[in-house]
């Protein structure tokens, strides 16, 4: 399983997929009714949904996987009770599975048989999303509900977030301890630490300053640098996320922590907690279907 994309609505989508795509570092991937989709360089046809709205909010977050992976998924969500309904993708990639609502509101859509792209170049594009990281008022209960009911594995545990992962990779999602639900920030994988710095460097020319970064992170061990854009969410550039094993044993938020002044590993940098707050604060999560029973096939059909 991998994560491909989130899929936001906001006011003025035009104008953010402008500055995702002037000053940050993504690539159109087309414009379809009012909804902008940009990719990087990568196989995925889209990174990030933009469709115009009057408020903002998380419309879903897509992984796709294996159509024996969704099977698998269709019954462990439904033996979690979870709200659910079957989706046929009309994103540039296709593809068919189910959105799945989490107890907080968060909204995961699974596709198979979605197509993927010929990679571009483009040494500052990022290459694909490396996570998105939700807030949550009760982290743990969400982590454990992820994997119970989604097959995903708890990767660590700090003070502040339960890391997820749905593949190798050491987090793909993670839920913030804030005390309320909503998007945290989206994660954009890059080439290296060069394209991370000149991402910073190219943010500074036009007077944006990073809100925290650039640093390197405990759990993960990615570099990173975040940013408040102007259209509301904060996003980070990041890479070089760790890969763990299967047998990987998560730690404890005790064995996640710094010498006083510092909050990653480098020590570097100020962290702008109070903007960075109010930023997370903007994206809630929406549904706007309803439940409906999944088709599942039985252990004899599958």
């Amino acid at each position: 399983m991998k994560l491909r994309s989130i899929e936001l609505a906001l006011p003025h989508a035009g104008e953010a997929a402008a500055f995702l795509t002037d000053i940050w570092g993504m690539a159109p991937a087309g414009v379809e009714g009012d909804t902008h989709y940009l990719r990087g360089s990568g196989g995925f046809p889209y990174l990030v949904a933009l469709a115009e709205s009057a408020d903002a909010h998380v419309r879903s977050t897509t992984f796709v996987c294996s159509a024996e992976r969704l099977e698998t998924l269709k019954r462990s969500v439904a033996a979690a009770g979870l709200p659910a309904t079957p989706t046929v993708s009309q994103d540039p990639g296709g593809g068919h599975g189910i959105i799945v609502e989490l107890a907080e509101g968060e909204l995961l859509r699974f596709l198979t048989d979605a197509q993927d792209v010929a990679p571009i170049e483009g040494r500052d594009l990022p290459v694909k999303l490396t996570h998105v990281v939700f807030n949550s008022a009760d982290a743990e209960a969400t982590g454990d509900l992820a994997e119970r009911a989604l097959g995903f594995r708890v990767s660590d545990r700090t003070k502040g977030m339960v890391f997820v992962r749905c593949n190798d990779s050491h987090h793909s999602t993670a839920f913030a301890r804030a005390g309320f639900a909503s998007l945290n920030h989206i994660a954009f994988e890059m080439a290296d630490m060069d394209a991370v710095m000149r991402g910073i460097g190219r943010l500074r020319d036009q007077n944006m300053a990073p809100a925290w970064g650039p640093g390197r992170h405990g759990p993960g061990a990615n570099v990173f640098a975040y940013f408040i854009a102007p259209f509301g969410p904060v996003i980070e550039f990041s890479t070089a996320v760790e890969k763990v094993p299967e047998d990987y044993q998560p730690g404890a938020p005790e064995d996640w922590t710094w010498p006083e002044g510092r909050i990653d590993q480098w020590g570097m940098s100020d962290k702008d907690f109070a903007g960075l707050r109010a930023a997370e604060e903007k994206f809630r999560h929406r549904r706007d279907w309803e439940p409906q029973p999944l088709d599942i096939l039985s252990e004899e059909n599958h």
